[in-house]
């Protein structure tokens, strides 16, 4: 198989992907569901509501800013709904771009083969205590996201949440590296945006009420959380169907949240609404790059 680059640790990595190997670089995206569990959560931080008032309001409590700025996206205009989706897009590819940047460092400084040559060599407990230390990351991340009254909160959850990604994607992206070569990670990418670009516009354009995937999200993901826990403490290997069927909850995750953030979020909640699609679309993108690596 085609190597980007050889050293001492991807020699290790190429001729030690072996099963447990192979299991431990898939169970390394555990902390990954809970970005799916987190994006279903009602949004309690958010002073936002359906507005359905008894009586009309009156053309002075419609004047009012505080009123105007609570409303639902999916309540105003065409123009500010526009205007929403242009800045919840710019900030998720601003994420994207943070994970690619703290990637690049990872990789030029070693840090990648640092991680990986600690993953590779811990066991099952190590996992899962990676994985608790990335949900409390992703809690905080996402709490500070939220928080519409301090803006560099928000950007600071922003680019944390990005930053946790890249330091789990890491060892994983390194192993693929040395294993499979760039054009698989390339692949992948490329997939995951052309599913993400088209899940994207059906949530967007769709007249149909989504919110009935919700519970498929919650309980999906925790099934896929129990499972995941589960081949660590027992050993069992999660195939490639699982993989599939973690494609598949990430895309219902996408049409939901896509929704969602129209129907529950104010035009002024955009840093938080990038912080939700960049959960699922990070998820998709490590199962579908499990799944091409697989084949090779």
């Amino acid at each position: 198989m085609p190597k980007t680059w050889v050293t001492p640790s991807a020699e290790r990595a190429a001729a030690t992907a072996s099963p447990p190997l192979r299991r431990a670089a898939t169970l390394l995206l555990v902390m990954v569901v809970n970005l799916v569990i987190r994006s279903t959560e009602p949004i309690g931080s958010l002073p936002v509501r359906e507005w359905r008032p008894i009586h009309s309001p009156t053309e002075e409590a419609m004047a009012d800013p505080a009123y105007v700025s609570s409303i639902p996206v999916a309540r105003q205009t065409a123009e500010v709904r526009a205007q929403f989706l242009i800045k919840v897009y710019t900030h998720l590819a601003l994420a994207v771009g943070a994970f690619l940047a703290v990637e690049t460092a990872l990789f030029l400084g070693g840090g990648a083969e640092a991680l990986y040559d600690f993953l590779a060599s811990g066991g099952g407990m190590t996992w899962l205590l990676i994985l608790g230390g990335f949900m409390v990351v992703n809690w905080i991340g996402t709490q500070a996201a939220h928080n519409l009254a301090n803006p560099q909160a928000q950007y600071l959850g922003l680019f944390g949440i990005a930053a946790a990604e890249a330091v789990i994607f890491a060892p994983f992206l390194y192993w693929v590296f040395n294993t499979d070569g760039s054009g698989t990670v390339a692949g992948a990418a490329v997939i995951t945006l052309a599913g993400f670009a088209a899940l994207t516009i059906v949530g967007i354009f769709t007249s149909k009420d989504l919110s009935v995937l919700r519970p498929l999200v919650m309980w999906g993901s925790m099934v896929a959380l129990l499972a995941i826990v589960g081949s660590v403490l027992f050993g069992a290997v999660l195939g490639t169907w699982f993989s599939v069927a973690m494609v598949g909850l990430a895309g219902v995750a996408i049409l939901y949240q896509t929704q969602n953030i129209m129907k529950r979020y104010p035009e002024w909640a955009y840093v938080g609404a990038a912080v939700q699609l960049f959960g699922s679309l990070m998820t998709m993108f490590w199962y579908v790059l499990r799944i091409m690596s697989a084949r090779r």
